[in-house]
């Protein structure tokens, strides 16, 4: 891909993002590509379907949780280092407006982002946990896919509440994998 065509899809993946997350991922056209700059005639070049944008935001979003783990361990003790990656991880999953409902639609594009999804964050999350672990500071009854299941149920939306409301949750439950 050109410089410049690989500047517009790295400008409208990032506009994507934001605008999912503060209109939902059936925000127009226009406004993301507004956003990055580029006509909507280059959104559609590079993203003929809304589903193409929308699992390429995804995907990226997964890409980035997954590498933080090892940045995070590069700095970081272990029990820091797990608890800022499981923050991350709950404003990835707590940010996007719309999202479960698109990825459960039954559209095919979105078949393969389940295994995407636990193929990349899985293993960074239990490199993080093994970590904390071994240093004594969290149990070990507790898995990378128990953490992801129990965390992606705390994301829910919850009537009346923000997405604080879900960070809050899953701070209690972080505060349980706590060593006595």
């Amino acid at each position: 891909m050109r410089a410049d065509a690989q500047r517009n899809v790295d400008a409208l993946l990032n506009a994507a993002r934001t605008v999912f997350d503060t209109s939902g991922v059936d925000a127009p056209a226009k406004e993301i590509g507004d956003l990055a700059g580029v006509g909507v005639g280059t959104l559609y070049r590079h993203f003929p379907l809304r589903s193409d944008l929308v699992k390429a935001v995804v995907e990226t979003g997964i890409d980035a949780c997954a590498a933080a783990g090892p940045q995070l361990s590069a700095v970081h003790e272990p029990w820091e280092a797990l608890t800022e990656w499981l923050r991350r991880f709950t404003e990835f999953l707590g940010t996007k407006r719309g999202l479960a409902p698109a990825l459960h639609s039954g559209d095919p594009a979105y078949a393969a982002l389940p295994g995407y999804f636990l193929e990349k964050v899985g293993p960074a999350l239990a490199a993080l946990l093994d970590a904390a672990s071994a240093a004594g500071v969290v149990r070990d009854d507790v898995s990378a896919l128990d953490l992801i299941h129990a965390i992606a149920n705390l994301c829910v939306p919850v009537p009346g509440q923000g997405p604080e409301y879900n960070q809050r949750m899953v701070a209690v439950l972080v505060d349980g994998l706590r060593t006595p």
